[in-house]
């Protein structure tokens, strides 16, 4: 008996995870996680291959360093800080610029929607005027 109740709780707790599994907030983490890493790579890139060298290169060369991660006093290895800190700026830029149009995206169609509530279908505007023109006509 004891075994059984342990087979059910095993399969049990296997269905649950697999419905956990399953969820689309599961997956799309999932998916979240892996382009963030290839996107983190393409930030390292730009950092390393783009910035580095049109704007550190300067400082580099006064400090008479051919590499940011060699950059340091008394082994405070301050160039692999700095990277990281422009790494860090990039990205949030980035997912500022990504967020920012999202809610654009979302005001203007709240607006578009909100602009179709409001103006009736002519047909049925011009049936609302006879309407009230037959009113006022039966009246009088």
């Amino acid at each position: 008996m004891a075994l059984q109740n342990g087979r059910r709780a095993a399969g049990g707790f296997i269905k649950d995870f697999q419905t956990f599994i399953l969820k689309g907030n599961v997956i799309d983490l999932a998916v979240a996680v892996i382009i963030g890493g290839a996107f983190g790579k393409i930030v390292t890139s730009l950092i390393e291959d783009i910035i580095t060298p049109l704007l550190l290169n300067p400082a580099l060369k006064a400090a008479n360093v051919e590499d940011l991660a060699k950059l340091q006093i008394n082994g405070i290895k301050y160039g692999v800080f700095l990277a990281s800190v422009i790494n860090f700026l990039v990205i949030a830029f980035v997912i500022f610029l990504i967020i920012r149009s999202f809610e654009a995206m979302k005001r203007k169609e709240v607006r578009e929607e909100a602009a179709a509530e409001v103006k009736p279908d002519p047909q049925e505007r011009l049936t609302l005027a006879v309407e009230r023109l037959a009113e006022v006509m039966e009246s009088k």
